[in-house]
């Protein structure tokens, strides 16, 4: 009956995954305090996890831990600390997100199964191709993604033995996941390190369509949706919602797991969403899935729209009869929340008592007798006990080599010795394999993996010559700059690359100088186009920001550089691309400061680059971002709007900070920061690290003032990584305000 979906629920905290466990959830993603992307959730500690496995397989449920962040250089050693223990537990598997840390995982740790994160962003086949060589079992596809796209892209994963995973029920995000820097950039805390402060649901200044909310979406519900799933060949549906409560978890399982079961015996869908509003929503939308990106998709208020919902079922019209409903919703959620309790109370994450019973007689094998609640089994030594009158095992030495055995998942609760004389002696290495033998029936006839010390990549001396600059343009009138200039000039295609591609070919075929710069987003005919582009022009180089392109670059032997917005953030990461995919330099992420970046390790023959001057993009969205803001008299977000629409607007928080909105022709909508980034300092703070410096000169019209022409910019920027006297003064004077905060604080 469930062999056709696997239900995926959210675990914030051990009273959540008791929930999700109680409502019949085939499996549980859930995080540690630390290394994971749900930074508000309680979480778990390493201590109750054993616990929590256990309990979850006692129910045929299986447990995913995340570890779904960016991993910082410094923060290596405690990755690899964790995973020499993970991979001595009983999880069925890791969500990750940062490149480095998928090779540390296939390199080092090939026993725990890997998943793609929603942080990887992934929609088109070339990225299915890039995670499956990096041995990812599965795929979380972006929420964006209709369920066209999704067949195809599950059809790709069936044919190279990886799932697919989609999101069916929870908050939907307005931008890309993993392509939001907002709440980095404005707050300081981070969405791709888990401190996500949703500046998205903010409260905004009214905008010129009416709207206090402009950027907040309703929650995704794909309810209705299961056969077009089961047809698409969907694995795994997946529950939003690890900083939510027990009894909104239980109630969403509870409703999912009714609705699979009922569809895989052959019946009906269920209709009725009473409970699902009754728990915390913002109302529902299935649109991305059903391919419908309209203005109904946004909901003027973030908070619970359960009240509004029920008052206009019940046709509400007094504040009597609206304090009715709020009544109901309290009592109905107050029943939920006895339910649930009633449903847990007996499951126990406790860990196991361990009564060990030692029996050491002379002449005989020393004995160890272990019995649990579910087992009980005798280890012997190999060889017979001597009497000896040096290393001899006494009572307090038993205690103490047998004292490992209280570990995450178990504890001894009665250590009783027999028949011990005293003189007597056994090789250590047998004590050393009883123990292990003692693990070896613990852990399910699984035997201990040795840990490993941390990999470091070696430090390569400074390079000696001069950094050169690159420069990004998007306008053709702009190509000129390459008779001007020695700087390598790169050239945005477009995210609607397909309606664009033999205009495209031409410019490139015409302008050899000029190296292809690809978008983080390309999505089904454009990431097709994308690829026939690199078959057609056969560039020499390309820079991607797209992993797809990377593979398909690395297939058809073209060098490429991996782009700022692959938010590469450590040496594993850069020795990932180099080794398996043949990359030549790579971006260094821009939300990283001075001393983050300085003990990364560039591997030889590769290239590190850094933009030091460029609008700052805070999201991509697949939706319309004007709808909210400045109005728009389409109703829906087309392929049309994609290729054609050209418009800009502001929108302004409470707190007075302006975000700039830009959609350009060929692309999905952007949010900018009002102030562009401008780092002067990196090229003498980290001289002889970066092979290049780059500047992006695109037409984004934001607060930063620009007193000189583009040519004349290269030059100046020129002038400052050669270190030139005067250059960072001489550039604060002609490009004004701007901002390095991401520099100064980091991660």
């Amino acid at each position: 009956m469930r062999n056709q979906f696997e239900l995926l629920a959210p675990g914030g905290d051990i009273e959540s995954i008791k929930a999700a466990i109680a409502a019949g959830a085939d499996a549980i993603y859930c995080g540690l305090d630390n290394f994971n992307a749900r930074n508000r959730a309680t979480n778990l500690t390493f201590d109750n996890l054993s616990g929590v496995v256990r309990l979850a397989h006692e129910h045929n449920c299986k447990i995913f831990l995340t570890l779904n962040i960016i991993i910082l250089e410094s923060e290596i050693p405690a990755i690899i600390r964790l995973l020499n223990k993970l991979v001595n537990t009983k999880i069925d598997g890791v969500i990750v997100q940062d490149i480095g840390l998928f090779y540390i995982l296939k390199e080092h740790f090939k026993d725990l199964d890997v998943h793609a994160s929603t942080q990887a962003n992934t929609h088109n086949d070339g990225q299915i191709f890039f995670l499956n060589k990096l041995t990812a079992s599965r795929v979380n596809l972006s929420r964006e993604l209709n369920i066209k796209e999704i067949k195809h892209l599950a059809q790709v994963g069936h044919e190279n033995n990886v799932l697919m995973e989609v999101f069916v029920h929870g908050s939907y995000c307005i931008g890309f996941s993993g392509l939001c820097y907002i709440s980095s950039v404005k707050n300081g805390n981070s969405g791709n390190r888990g401190r996500c402060s949703q500046p998205c649901r903010d409260k905004y200044q009214t905008t010129e369509a009416g709207k206090d909310y402009p950027l907040n979406l309703k929650d995704n519900s794909a309810y209705s949706n299961l056969e077009e799933l089961a047809d698409a060949g969907v694995y795994s549906l997946k529950v939003e919602g690890r900083i939510k409560k027990s009894h909104y978890v239980y109630t969403v399982v509870d409703n999912w797991r009714k609705q699979i079961d009922n569809f895989c015996d052959g019946n009906e869908l269920l209709t009725d969403t009473t409970e699902l509003y009754t728990v915390f929503n913002r109302d529902f939308s299935n649109s991305y899935l059903v391919g419908d990106i309209n203005k109904n998709m946004f909901i003027d208020n973030p908070r619970d729209h359960a009240v509004k919902h029920f008052s206009k079922v019940y046709n509400c019209t007094t504040e009597e009869s609206v304090n009715k409903v709020k009544k109901k919703l309290y009592d109905d959620k107050t029943d939920i929340i006895s339910t649930v309790a009633d449903k847990i109370k007996d499951f126990s994450i406790d860990k196991l008592a361990l009564n060990v019973v030692v029996s050491a007689e002379a002449h005989r094998p020393l004995r160890v007798s272990v019995t649990t609640p579910s087992q009980s089994f005798d280890v012997y030594s190999e060889s017979n006990l001597i009497h000896s009158d040096k290393y001899t095992i006494e009572n307090d030495g038993l205690e103490k080599w047998l004292n490992s055995l209280n570990n995450a998942e178990y504890y001894i609760d009665s250590l009783a010795i027999e028949n011990n004389e005293t003189g007597l002696f056994v090789p250590f290495k047998e004590l050393t394999a009883i123990k292990e033998q003692i693990f070896f029936n613990l852990n399910g006839d699984k035997a201990r993996i040795a840990p490993i010390d941390a990999p470091k990549v070696k430090k390569l001396p400074k390079l000696q010559d001069k950094p050169s600059l690159s420069v990004l343009i998007s306008s053709k009138q702009d190509i000129d700059l390459c008779a001007s200039t020695t700087a390598d000039i790169y050239y945005q295609l477009p995210d609607s690359l397909h309606h664009e591609l033999p205009r495209l070919v031409d410019l490139f075929t015409e302008n050899e100088q000029l190296i292809p710069w690809f978008p983080s987003i390309l999505i089904g005919e454009n990431y097709t186009a994308a690829v026939e582009f690199l078959e057609q022009v056969q560039p020499k180089l390309v820079v991607t920001n797209n992993t797809g392109i990377a593979y398909a670059a690395y297939e058809k032997g073209i060098d490429w550089i991996a782009g700022p917005y692959l938010n590469i953030t450590n040496s594993f990461s850069l020795l990932c691309m180099k080794e398996e995919f043949n990359c030549v330099g790579s971006f260094v992420s821009n939300e990283i400061n001075k001393k983050q970046i300085k003990p990364i390790a560039r591997p030889d023959s590769f290239k590190l680059f850094y933009s030091i001057y460029h609008p700052i993009l805070l999201m991509t969205s697949r939706q319309c971002l004007f709808h909210q803001t400045v109005g728009c008299k389409k109703k829906a977000f087309d392929a049309k709007c994609l290729r054609k629409c050209k418009k800009s607007a502001s929108i302004i928080n409470l707190k007075e900070a302006s975000f700039v909105l830009d959609k350009q022709k060929g692309d999905h909508n952007s949010l900018y920061s009002e102030h562009n980034f401008l780092n002067t300092e990196i090229p003498s703070d980290l001289e002889g690290t970066f092979s290049s410096f780059f500047i992006d000169l695109r037409d984004i019209k934001t607060q930063t003032n620009v007193e000189e022409d583009k040519a004349s910019l290269i030059q100046m920027f020129q002038n400052l990584i050669e270190g030139g006297e005067g250059a960072e003064l001489a550039l604060g004077q002609v490009i004004y305000p701007t901002t390095n905060a991401q520099y100064k604080k980091g991660l």
